[in-house]
């Protein structure tokens, strides 16, 4: 009997400790379909999202787009309808303690059809993680840099 319970705590021992592991690691969630180098994108509109209201997010695209050789302008309304690429975005934050980017995603469309998608994601808000904290710059960097590997 005592073989049993020796086994049913090392079994236990084993799940707390993968249960700290997952909720230490924060899991980051990293989602990218490219954008083709044959459509040849050289100016993009990024269409406004007042609903987003993390610090710095959409100079943080900007700047990422223009690293790529891709000129970017922030548009609403009826002018982004003269735009053959738009670039829609969202960004939701988390708070513990301090605010911070939990979800982005970037979606750039071509005269509707999308062409190109990025996501940014910690799964559980980052849990115990402090990366979580990291700034928006960096965490967007490698998002755009893998949607836009070949420009």
């Amino acid at each position: 009997m005592s073989h049993t319970k020796t086994g049913s705590l090392g079994l236990m021992s084993r799940y707390r400790a993968l249960v700290v592991f997952a909720l230490l690691c924060g899991c980051t969630k990293v989602t990218v379909e490219p954008l083709d180098r044959q459509l040849e994108v050289r100016h993009v509109c990024i269409e406004d999202n007042p609903a987003v209201t993390v610090p710095g997010f959409v100079d943080v695209v900007r700047d990422g787009f223009r690293r790529h050789g891709i000129e970017t302008e922030v548009l609403s309304g009826e002018r982004l309808e003269e735009c053959e690429y738009r670039l829609t975005y969202t960004a939701l934050r988390s708070w513990d303690g301090v605010t911070y980017l939990a979800h982005a995603e970037l979606r750039l469309l071509r005269n509707d059809t999308q062409v190109a998608y990025g996501e940014f994601h910690l799964r559980g808000k980052g849990g115990y993680d402090m990366s979580k904290f990291r700034s928006t710059e960096s965490k967007m960097r490698p998002v755009i840099d893998e949607l836009l590997q070949a420009y």
